[in-house]
């Protein structure tokens, strides 16, 4: 029986990078899993997230938020190049998807690195070996982001809800709509979906 999960979520959410182990928990479950990670756009440099829901994300899981995104928590994110890039890897380099959007995370949430503009990407593209086009490091979405936004609002008509981060696992003829906040704080329980 084949079985997908499908991933919705924003690299610069907080949310969103709580739910990432839950992901890779079920991955680890289950390798022949197929993940279709979705960027949804979200944050386009007209809001925060701010103090209290990164707050609240770190109380409810595991991850970590260093200083350097702490201190500015509370100024606009633009997730606009990180969703081309990972856009891109989704459809161009597939089995680098979830470490790039490790890494994305991990740069933006523990260094606090912005991922504004493309000098921003380089250290990250260089070390993954992506072979990413200029066109990803523009400030509008990209063609690939369009095209994924398009299956997210299908994806979101089917689920009943706009939420994000969203998990939906489809095995066989089956889907289930995983409320991944009861895992944030311990992922490796996800796995007894599997099973």
């Amino acid at each position: 029986m084949s079985s997908e999960l499908y991933f919705i979520y924003d690299s610069h959410c907080p949310w969103s990078y709580a739910a990432l182990p839950v992901v890779e928990a079920l991955q680890q479950a289950q390798p022949e899993l197929q993940v279709h990670a979705w960027h949804c756009a979200h944050y386009n440099g007209s809001e925060s997230v701010g103090f209290e829901q990164m707050k609240q994300a770190e109380q409810q899981s595991d991850v970590e938020f260093g200083q350097g995104y702490v201190r500015f928590v509370d100024s606009p994110k633009n997730s606009v190049m990180s969703a081309n890039l990972l856009s891109w890897v989704e459809t161009k380099q597939h089995n680098k998807l979830i470490p790039t959007l490790k890494a994305i995370q991990h740069a933006h949430f523990v260094e606090g690195n912005p991922l504004g503009i493309k000098i921003d990407f380089n250290e990250l593209v260089h070390d993954l070996k992506l072979s990413a086009p200029n066109k990803v490091f523009k400030e509008e979405l990209s063609k690939e982001s369009e095209y994924i936004l398009s299956d997210v609002q299908e994806l979101q008509e089917f689920m009943g809800t706009t939420a994000f981060p969203a998990l939906l696992l489809v095995q066989g003829n089956d889907a289930t709509l995983i409320d991944h906040a009861a895992y944030l704080a311990n992922p490796k329980r996800v796995a007894e979906l599997i099973k």
